[in-house]
């Protein structure tokens, strides 16, 4: 079937999100207030936010999700139609729809707060029920703002089908051994590479050298691990060894989705039969070109604003 016009590229199981986003001179420290802008509201999640991804850059793409029956819920399916996402796996109603409260500074950096909603309601039940859409997908796309036993089910359900899996273990938890081995890759940023491994007592945790959490991270089992390294590109670690990716010069205007945007960019190069160093390299543009403007989804570029 993934062969055949009904197939996909990507399927992406995760989350979704309404974001309310302010922004605010400096993001206050604890028991402070500091007076913002705002909010402004905003599709998200980064299920969500990855299927937009591949989407805008050409990826035929399904999400399977949860979302409430609630203005915020059809904010979200009206954003995947549009961008040109299948959402005939989301499932509407247990919950109000999941909400992340976002600060974001001069800089662009930002400070966020997750509030499931309907995502904690996507279970592992749900996953089998949408198997034949797993079964149509050339990579099936998770991260961990869903229950890991979601998690955990999704990537049976992906290697019953001899589908290749990206993980991208935001936020980071302890993950079970058949879901590492599973990772094709694991994908992290430096800071939950650090958290990974000082989780598994790995003494690379203390490292300053990314390289070294690869390694360290690739000993634990995943096929392959990639590291985003903000505006230093991305290491990618695979069977042909390390390569470390330069990034890309750009004013950043907000880093919201720039890692969503880079997993989206990724799961498409790799579903297309690209090599992972070379997937790699598209994914950074990708992931730069979306710092560049305010917001997540409405900030991913599509193929031809790539820099």
């Amino acid at each position: 079937m993934r062969d055949g016009e009904d197939g996909y590229d990507l399927v992406v199981v995760g989350s979704a999100n309404a974001d309310l986003v302010v922004r605010v001179e400096r993001r206050p420290a604890p028991g402070e207030t500091v007076i913002g802008t705002g909010p402004a509201t905003h599709p998200g999640g980064k299920g969500a936010n990855q299927a937009v991804a591949a989407a805008r850059l050409g990826a035929r793409t399904a999400l399977l999700a949860r979302v409430g029956d609630d203005d915020h819920g059809r904010l979200l399916l009206d954003t995947q139609r549009s961008a040109g996402v299948d959402t005939g796996g989301v499932l509407v109603g247990g919950a109000p729809t999941g909400v992340a409260l976002v600060a974001v500074d001069p800089s662009g950096d930002r400070g966020v707060v997750l509030v499931p909603g309907a995502n904690a309601r996507l279970t592992p039940h749900d996953v089998a029920a949408a198997g034949a859409l797993l079964a149509a997908a050339r990579v099936v796309a998770v991260q961990l703002e869903i229950p890991l036993e979601t998690v955990a089910a999704a990537v049976r359900e992906a290697v019953r089908a001899r589908t290749r899996v990206v993980l991208n273990a935001s936020p980071p938890a302890r993950l079970p051994a058949e879901v590492l081995a599973a990772c094709d890759p694991l994908l992290v940023d430096g800071d939950e590479a650090r958290a990974l491994l000082r989780d598994a007592g790995d003494p690379a945790a203390d490292s300053a050298a990314p390289k070294t959490w690869a390694e360290a991270l690739a000993a634990r089992g995943p096929r392959s691990v990639v590291i985003t390294l903000g505006a230093s590109g991305a290491l990618a670690a695979g069977p042909d060894g390390i390569v470390h990716v330069p990034g890309r010069t750009v004013e950043a205007v907000d880093t919201t989705g720039a890692g969503d945007a880079f997993a989206g960019a990724l799961a498409w190069r790799l579903a297309a039969g690209d090599g992972l160093a070379e997937a790699v390299r598209l994914a950074v543009r990708a992931g730069a070109a979306a710092v560049t403007r305010p917001g997540a989804q409405a900030a991913f570029p599509t193929a031809r604003e790539l820099p």
